[in-house]
């Protein structure tokens, strides 16, 4: 099933969205990855909803990629004698270990890591920032805290920490839970909240053991800071403007987007760009201007997958939402300046086999104007490259190994597909030739680039490009 575009685009599953009807909708309107939000899915909802999307996989004969979402360490106030207090500017409240229910003066903060954690001069923001406090004083059992901003906390409201480096890893209980069952069904991505160091990846690839891909979240100032280090240990990142915006300054939030998407680009790892790019669509059938310049912002950066959350979960409008997203992508790539922004901020190949063919046949293909890239990959590493270089023909990514399809599926530009193995080189370049073909997207009399890696059924050893001609019959008559 071809997309007339190439970034992809990333749908969240939820109450309005996960009987099966519904994902087909949702796919046919124009999603090619789903993602699973385990912070609201328990293990035998998000077993059904895996075992709906592949019964939709099956119907469509494409690979369909799932994304499962861990929740990540949630940190919350504990509670208030009457539910909530009204505090003002230049009041002090303490947060402590105390499980007393709290009062005008005191509440108690169930996260023995943040008390040993905050410094004077540390931030402290309550309910997404609606409240904000400036730690005065910190012994370890205690944070005693000025409001800055604000004027209410109430029962088991969100804490944000700016500021402050916590000692525990990104993986919680829960999240370990949730990592082993999601690994069990086989999905094909693992979204890690709340990173903040590289090392907060080590748990998660060691339990994973590359059964699915990583992609850290990008949330918080510290993540930000060593996002080069991030980048490099993960397999993919998000851009998750909600709580980065929370964290940090929401006037910078624009620039930190551009950048971790040019530099998850240079390094050849998919980014996606998330969280309220449809907003308005939850209750109107419509999205705003400003919505629509949000997403095209970052299809014209170069963005692997724009994401709806609770537009398509439990919105009044997800396959509506979904359409948009759609149209709105497609029209940014038919517009003219689109292949030239795309083309300057393309990075120079590194000095690897894989990089090496990949940008001859880019150069190659637009040359001799082909009509697509055919590239053989088994770990998946060709298809990304390839992806990387962002050339302006199609890319199919051909892969026998079903996992390695349906990951690529997030990737910019890659029409996937699962096929058998070739016994050889001529066999390979027929197969390449048939299926452009059958995917519509070359005819007889055409050329295609063909990129594997021979002798054949060796990872990572790409080192081959063959220029094929599509005879009359759809296969190769060179």
């Amino acid at each position: 099933m071809k997309r007339n575009r190439r970034v992809k685009i990333l749908a969240t599953l939820g109450p309005a969205s996960n009987d099966e009807a519904m994902i087909r909708k949702l796919h046919e309107a124009g999603a090619d990855v789903f993602r699973i939000n385990m912070s609201h899915a328990d293990h035998d909802t998000m077993r059904e909803t895996v075992a709906r999307i592949r019964r939709v996989e099956a119907a469509v004969g494409h690979p369909i990629a799932i994304l499962a979402d861990l929740q990540g360490p949630k940190l919350r106030v504990g509670k208030f004698v009457d539910g909530k207090v009204d505090l003002h500017v230049g009041d002090e409240i303490t947060l402590d270990d105390n499980p007393e229910p709290g009062n005008a003066s005191r509440v108690f903060l169930p996260h023995p890591e943040i008390l040993e954690a905050v410094q004077p001069g540390h931030r402290l923001l309550i309910d997404d920032g609606k409240l904000q406090l400036v730690a005065v004083a910190a012994d370890g059992r205690s944070i005693r805290c000025r409001v800055v901003a604000g004027t209410r906390i109430s029962d088991r409201k969100g804490v944000s920490l700016p500021d402050t480096t916590l000692a525990t890893g990104a993986l919680t209980e829960k999240d370990r839970r949730d990592l082993d069952a999601v690994l069990a069904e086989n999905v094909d991505w693992i979204a890690l909240s709340f990173i903040q160091r590289p090392e907060d990846l080590a748990e998660a690839r060691k339990v994973s053991r590359g059964r699915a891909g990583l992609m850290s979240k990008i949330e918080k100032p510290q993540a930000v800071e060593r996002l080069d280090e991030i980048i490099e240990l993960s397999d993919a990142i998000m851009v998750a403007r909600g709580d980065l915006g929370v964290e940090m300054p929401l006037e910078q939030v624009p620039g930190i987007q551009k950048r971790m998407t040019r530099l998850a680009r240079r390094a050849g790892k998919p980014v996606v760009v998330a969280t309220q790019m449809l907003e308005s669509m939850i209750t109107a059938p419509v999205p705003t201007r400003a919505e629509v310049s949000d997403v095209s912002i970052a299809v014209f950066e170069g963005a692997d997958a724009v994401m709806l959350s609770a537009e398509s979960a439990s919105g009044d409008y997800p396959v509506e939402a979904v359409a948009t997203m759609d149209r709105i992508a497609r029209e940014v790539e038919k517009d003219p300046l689109y292949p030239g922004i795309i083309f300057a901020q393309r990075p120079a190949a590194e000095a690897t086999g894989a990089d090496a063919v990949s940008l001859a046949a880019r150069q190659i293909a637009e040359t001799l104007n082909v009509a697509a890239i055919v590239t053989y990959t088994a770990t998946g590493t060709t298809g990304l490259r390839t992806a990387r270089e962002r050339p302006q023909i199609p890319i199919i990514a051909l892969s026998p190994i079903l996992g390695t399809t349906r990951r690529l599926t997030l990737a910019w530009g890659l029409d996937c597909v699962h096929t058998e193995d070739a016994t050889d080189l001529d066999e390979m370049v027929d197969k390449a030739c048939r299926i452009a073909v059958q995917q519509g997207i070359a005819r007889a009399g055409e050329r295609i680039i063909v990129t594997a890696g021979v002798p054949l059924r060796t990872p990572g050893a790409t080192n081959m490009i063959r220029i094929a001609y599509i005879g009359s019959d759809g296969l190769s008559s060179i």
